[in-house]
């Protein structure tokens, strides 16, 4: 692999350190300002200034920051559900949805009558679509399946995915997102404990374990079921907690030391300081609070002042956020959760890589992390969020490789 400078930008943001990041250190990254960062091997080789490279692209005028992580998507996934779009925005509820045959089984349903061919190629266009915005790692789910079997084939499509694309991907197994129409709850959840998650385990599927906790999913014992079966496997533990309902499942997460919980839009004061107080991980997603219409939004200032693990995420799902771009999503959560600018960057980076396991590894550009840059064609952050109908990525490197360069930007690269 050549050795790669990105030279001379106007600012290069990163955060010190080597977890992840919480409170006032959350606004103080260090930026240099005229810096060069030169990748070899895969690596950062070094960080300010630089020597002499196989490759240059210009970065004059622009800022520097770590590739974008993805800690929720539902990739792999088939097809899109415009139509309930349209009914929600006509009055029709989510879970008026998700009671009949649509919602999780319809798209279960959609998955179940592509071929592996057309999932791969599809949810690859999807990963190309998340490169050009500058995401340089991301998480793939089930929950899709809706039976051993079916979340099986999700999961092995989505190793075939990251076998694929130059991203770095995590997957996590979600079968416990959606009751199956031939199972009560506690028996699935007791099928998905003993005979998915060993042979997920076995197989090196998935490093994580998530379930679905609403009155019209999961309840909190499934979730405790879950987490003893993931932990004698080693499978890191999640959540998707208090979307439409104040579940306590929040709370809970951070009393057992989950990963993360994710969405928290209905997460009570309690509970905002049972997860500060841990090292559970908050993973806000604006997209699906702005394409549900959602009133109520997470306590993210809150969560935020009390010094929690503040991460960002696209939910990337066909239903209820339909958005890949970790930059759009960036500017949801300053203008619609009140995160500053290097906030929303540290979650979308450092704090996202700790919510996958690579802390120490990705989010960061320090000596040593694997080389994932973005070029943004911006001065400073503070213009991240500031036009979040335009794409700010002109060039994209994924381990040292230069794999994205937008068509305004490919006189920067000298050869």
């Amino acid at each position: 692999m050549p050795s790669l400078s990105l030279q001379n930008a106007a600012s290069l943001v990163t955060f010190p350190g080597s977890g992840p990041i919480r409170g006032t250190a959350l606004t103080q990254p260090d930026v240099l300002a005229g810096a060069t960062v030169v990748a070899e091997g895969g690596r950062i080789a070094s960080v300010g200034d630089g020597g002499p490279a196989e490759a240059t692209f210009d970065a004059t005028g622009c800022t520097i920051v770590a590739g974008f992580v993805d800690p929720h998507t539902h990739l792999p996934f088939y097809g899109w559900r415009a139509d309930e779009d349209s009914a929600r925005l006509s009055g029709l509820r989510y879970e008026q949805l998700h009671a009949g045959e649509g919602g999780i089984y319809r798209s279960a349903r959609l998955l179940a009558g592509a071929s592996d061919e057309q999932v791969l190629d599809f949810s690859g266009g999807m990963a190309r679509t998340m490169l050009e915005h500058g995401t340089t790692t991301f998480e793939t789910k089930s929950g899709y399946g809706l039976s051993i079997e079916a979340e099986l084939r999700q999961l092995r499509l989505a190793k075939k995915l990251a076998e694929a694309v130059p991203q770095t991907v995590r997957t996590t197994c979600l079968a416990a997102h959606a009751v199956p129409k031939d199972h009560m709850a506690g028996e699935w959840i007791g099928r998905v404990a003993t005979d998915l998650l060993p042979v997920v385990r076995e197989e090196g599927l998935a490093t994580a374990c998530d379930i679905y906790i609403e009155s019209i999913a999961f309840a909190l014992e499934h979730a405790a079921r879950l987490s003893e079966t993931s932990s004698s496997l080693g499978l890191q533990m999640r959540v998707h907690a208090d979307q439409l309902e104040d579940g306590q499942a929040g709370s809970f997460a951070a009393r057992w030391g989950f990963r993360s919980a994710d969405h928290l839009n209905h997460t009570s004061p309690d509970a905002v300081d049972d997860i500060a107080g841990g090292d559970t991980a908050a993973v806000l997603l604006p997209g699906a609070t702005f394409t549900l219409r959602q009133n109520k939004k997470p306590p993210a200032r809150s969560l935020v002042d009390a010094g929690a693990i503040v991460a960002l995420g696209t939910d990337l799902n066909p239903g209820t956020s339909p958005i890949s771009s970790m930059p759009f999503t960036i500017a949801l959560a300053c203008r619609t959760y009140g995160l500053r600018p290097a906030e929303a960057l540290a979650a979308a980076t450092v704090n996202a890589a700790y919510v996958l396991g690579l802390e120490g590894e990705i989010g960061r550009i320090a000596e040593g992390y694997r080389a994932d840059l973005v070029v943004l064609d911006v001065p400073d952050i503070d213009h991240l969020p500031y036009r979040p109908d335009r794409n700010p990525v002109i060039a994209t490197v994924c381990g040292g490789e230069l794999v994205h360069v937008a068509s305004s930007a490919r006189g920067r690269l000298i050869r």
